[in-house]
């Protein structure tokens, strides 16, 4: 019961942040969103059609449809973020444009937005629009690459906003908002603390380990493998680490061996003694 309790509030202060940046932000200097969001935009300047009116009408038919391939579950927190959503559209736009600026709304709209929805995505839940669309498209083929889906929909929907606006800015600034969108979503599901895997391969394995070990007081996983070159046998030493650690093992590992062979890459989430626990 806590547990649904506190994915609803998490859904209501998700909405209300992408409420405000739309209306606040985006919506009063022409900026699109993508998605349904930014048809509602063109339908808000040229027809009087009210933003939150039009994002609700455009969602029921993908709310029908998404009943039958997702789920109650799924569907009926969606028809709660979609109205959610629109609710706080509807509110804010009472409330005068915070700037006239459109690069700064452009930055602060795309940040909040970007905040909100990636609140209201961590409780399995959508807003509609292109986010519902792409749930839909995967549930009948899993093999479609959703992101390039997206940002495909995304871009058709600026060119929309230039034909109709006939103003290039809105559309290269509707492109600036729709990668922090994009960026504020990774960083809230993901931490600003990205960790850093490193492999390290050499004959010397065994001092590099050991002095990783004594003076790093890092864990790390010996794997062996083999050579695609020459065929003979070899072990890699992994250790997954956070940025700041990086530089040392890896100087650690060329005190051994000058010609060690390491390759260091990012890792996303990391769950487990020292890290993250899974929840």
């Amino acid at each position: 019961m806590f547990k649904k309790i506190n994915s609803i509030l998490i859904i209501i202060i998700g909405c209300l942040i992408a409420g405000f940046g739309t209306s606040c932000f985006l919506l009063p200097n022409k900026l699109s969103s993508g998605g349904f969001s930014g048809i509602s935009t063109i339908l808000y300047y040229f027809y009087n059609i009210n933003m939150s009116t039009s994002i609700l009408i455009m969602n029921i038919p993908l709310i029908a449809i998404g009943y039958y391939k997702l789920g109650k579950g799924f569907v009926f927190r969606t028809i709660l973020g979609i109205f959610l959503y629109s609710l706080f559209i509807d509110l804010f736009t009472q409330v005068k444009p915070f700037t006239e600026d459109r690069f700064l709304a452009s930055i602060y709209g795309g940040i909040l937005i970007g905040i909100g929805l990636a609140l209201v995505f961590r409780t399995s839940t959508s807003t509609g629009g292109s986010d519902l669309i792409a749930y839909i498209v995967q549930s009948y083929n899993r093999n479609i690459r959703i992101g390039k889906f997206l940002v495909t929909l995304d871009a058709i929907i600026i060119i929309l906003n230039l034909i109709f606006f006939k103003e290039i800015e809105i559309g290269l600034y509707s492109f600036i908002s729709i990668f922090l969108i994009s960026k504020m979503t990774d960083i809230i599901f993901e931490g600003i603390n990205f960790s850093k895997m490193i492999y390290i391969i050499s004959d010397k394995y065994e001092e590099i380990e050991n002095k990783i070990i004594k003076e790093s007081d890092k864990g790390l996983t010996s794997i062996y493998a083999k050579g695609g070159y020459k065929k003979n046998d070899k072990m890699i030493v992994m250790c997954v680490t956070k940025r700041n650690y990086i530089m040392k093992i890896k100087s650690l590992a060329h005190e051994i061996d000058r010609d060690a062979f390491i390759i260091i890459t990012d890792v996303r989430e990391v769950y487990g003694l020292g890290f993250k626990e899974e929840k």
